[in-house]
């Protein structure tokens, strides 16, 4: 497991974990569609140039073409300069997606200076750290918004694990122990974690410390706490007020370094935050 002072080493230039945002670029390739459990504040139905936020694209590429989209992109006088990170985030989940694996491998052949970055839901992740790992992935984003499984079922509608469908407790059991397991086993394989956590009012507030001393304790380098777009089964709770997000936000600072330019991305964006 990777010091501190090693892991900002690492993670320099790196525009979502080592600052530098208003500098570096990442691009975001959308490879992955399938996405193998339902997020009661998710929807995918939707997409315009003014929309940013994550599970949106204009258009799924394959591995191939998202090499050729690495290549315009690196070749570009304006973004070229700037790009320090390919990513993968969806508009599924990366791990529920062979594509993911070609395309990093791709791009691993050609632009091996590219750090190779990946955000997931972490369900089927500490199965996956091993064929990561012998692709080069540099940084691992994880969405967990819970430390009980009370609390994740009154988030996620459903599951899919190897072939069968799970859903209430059973659904939130199984997932909360892929997240932790696979997170735990990818900082004791050297890479830099962030966590995602979205703040639901009313639902995961008082949890959300708690996340932070898990993650913590593994290893894990940086919280990012999002708060909540309401749309789909959750858009009857208001999204938290930037007051509220920012004092749940100084509240872990104490127990984790926390991001606080997160832009709740597009699974499509390039260039700056």
């Amino acid at each position: 497991m990777a010091s501190s002072c090693e892991q900002m080493k690492k993670v320099q230039g790196h525009p979502c974990f080592g600052g530098g945002h208003h500098k570096t670029g990442r691009m975001h390739l959308a490879v992955a569609p399938a996405c193998n459990i339902k997020c009661g504040y998710c929807t995918r139905k939707h997409d315009c140039a003014n929309e940013s936020r994550p599970g949106v694209t204009s258009r799924l590429l394959t591995p191939q073409q998202a090499l050729e989209k690495v290549r315009e992109v690196m070749a570009s006088p304006i973004l070229g300069p700037t790009m320090r990170v390919a990513g993968i985030a969806g508009p599924g989940d990366p791990l529920a997606n062979q594509q993911t694996f070609e395309t990093f491998r791709l791009i691993g052949e050609e632009f091996p200076q590219l750090m190779k970055c990946m955000s997931t839901n972490g369900l089927l992740l500490p199965e996956s750290m091993d064929t990561l790992a012998s692709v080069g992935l540099h940084s691992l984003t994880v969405t967990i918004n819970a430390v009980a499984a009370e609390t994740a079922a009154r988030i996620y509608q459903h599951i899919w694990y190897h072939g069968r469908r799970y859903s209430g407790m059973e659904a939130a059991e199984i997932l909360l122990a892929s997240q932790y397991e696979g997170v735990q086993r990818a900082c004791q394989l050297g890479l830099v974690v962030k966590v995602n956590t979205v703040l639901i009012p009313g639902v995961n507030d008082r949890e959300i410390p708690l996340i932070a001393e898990r993650i913590r304790d593994m290893g894990g380098f940086v919280m990012n706490v999002m708060p909540l777009i309401p749309q789909a089964e959750l858009a009857h709770i208001p999204a938290p007020t930037t007051e509220y997000l920012d004092q749940v936000r100084n509240e872990n600072e104490r127990i984790i370094g926390q991001m606080r330019h997160c832009k709740q991305c597009r699974a499509d964006a390039v260039g700056l935050l």
